[in-house]
């Protein structure tokens, strides 16, 4: 009876994923089976850490976040936990060799948030990104390559320029809750009161760097999961235009969002592109 647990586990994170992101659940949903589950449990055990210290206002979030992975480590440890989210990340971090440093450095990340509202140096923003991002990228690509290390290691690079753009991207789009609600700047050398055009565009070119790089490695990618990634890749393309012909102003005072017509087409033009073998 423990592989009913752990199905409902796994649909657990694949609810997580499906309501609090419909782009990336359609991301998801254009991998392969066989890979799925191991991709929403990722999400679901980095989700539920964000919105620790992002959302539960009013709660000892340090508390939580440090019980989040003190249970965590209690599940490696027993193969199990009663929290399906940790349930099903545990054995998806078992099963594809994701490595402590991994979770460390995300953790890190995650509780830097509690403590930390500026990032000065340019040293400090790439440490951050690295643990909320680039290392989500890493081990979506240790579930992409099912244990392949060549593969691996050839791919590592890109993989972490694609974290490190969608969630460039996302600070961007989240710029009014970021410096408003929550009291964070994370573009070092960047005045979020007096935000202009200039500072606008050396982050976009800096985003459209990070996917230069990383569409080199989403070409190189397993069948299972190119159509997935792709489609992702696409997505935070789109809202990366549309953020770059938004107003600085706009931008501070609202979220930037991609229409689910748009999500629509964007996804028909992603499968156009695999099926005539564009990528």
């Amino acid at each position: 009876m423990k592989q009913l647990f752990d199905d409902v586990s796994f649909k657990c994170s694949k609810l997580v994923t499906k309501n609090y992101s419909t782009s990336f659940s359609m991301a998801v949903y254009m991998l392969a089976p066989s890979i799925r589950n191991a991709i929403y449990s990722v999400y679901g055990f980095v989700r539920f850490a964000d919105e620790i210290v992002d959302s539960f206002h009013g709660y000892d979030k340090e508390d939580l976040i440090n019980d989040f992975e003190t249970e965590y480590y209690k599940a490696m440890k027993a193969g199990i936990s009663l929290n399906p989210i940790l349930n099903s990340f545990q054995q998806t971090v078992k099963d594809y060799n994701i490595t402590d440093e991994m979770i460390q450095s995300f953790l890190k990340s995650m509780k830097l948030d509690l403590i930390k509202s500026d990032y000065h140096s340019k040293e400090e923003y790439n440490e951050y990104i690295y643990g909320s991002a680039d290392v989500v990228g890493l081990m979506c690509l240790k579930v992409f390559v099912k244990g392949d290390e060549t593969k691996y290691n050839q791919l590592k690079d890109q993989a972490m320029r694609l974290g490190s753009a969608f969630q460039k991207v996302n600070f961007l789009r989240d710029l009014k809750d970021d410096n408003l609600l929550l009291n964070r700047n994370y573009f070092p050398g960047v005045n979020l009161k007096s935000f202009d055009e200039k500072s606008k565009k050396a982050i976009i070119e800096e985003i459209e760097e990070d996917f230069r790089i990383a569409y080199q490695g989403i070409i190189k990618l397993p069948l299972e999961a190119k159509f997935g990634v792709y489609t992702a890749y696409v997505y935070y393309k789109k809202l990366l235009k549309k953020l770059a012909h938004t107003p600085c102003n706009e931008i501070g005072n609202t979220r930037i969002r991609v229409s689910n017509y748009s999500k629509a087409g964007l996804l028909a033009q992603s499968f156009v592109s695999y099926k005539l073998k564009l990528v």
